[in-house]
């Protein structure tokens, strides 16, 4: 169950980077890190720190901590979340 889950998280993870890199980002996914962001994107004009979610958002202590996390106010800090059989993700930007 836990390496489905994983695989499942992989697949999300890479269908943002690959929407990303369609928008012009270049992509570094922290795999295996079990770190804060799953996604760093860095394009010319914006840096995106994402983490990916699969049908549901993050609970309240971990929202709040990705909150809390200190980033320049240039970065963007968002919540994806990919819910099965979605053609596209749903979009949270957190502010700090």
């Amino acid at each position: 169950m836990i390496k489905d889950a994983k695989r499942k998280g992989t697949r999300i993870e890479h269908k943002i980077i690959q929407q990303l890199t369609k928008d012009g980002y270049a992509c570094t996914r922290a795999a295996g890190s079990l770190g804060m962001w799953d996604i760093i994107a860095i394009r010319k004009d914006a840096v995106k720190l994402i983490q990916a979610k699969a049908n549901r958002w993050p609970g309240i202590p971990e929202m709040e901590t990705l909150i809390a996390f200190k980033a320049p106010s240039s970065v963007s800090k968002e919540v994806w979340r990919w819910n099965d059989f979605a053609r596209s993700a749903q979009v949270r930007y957190l502010e700090p």
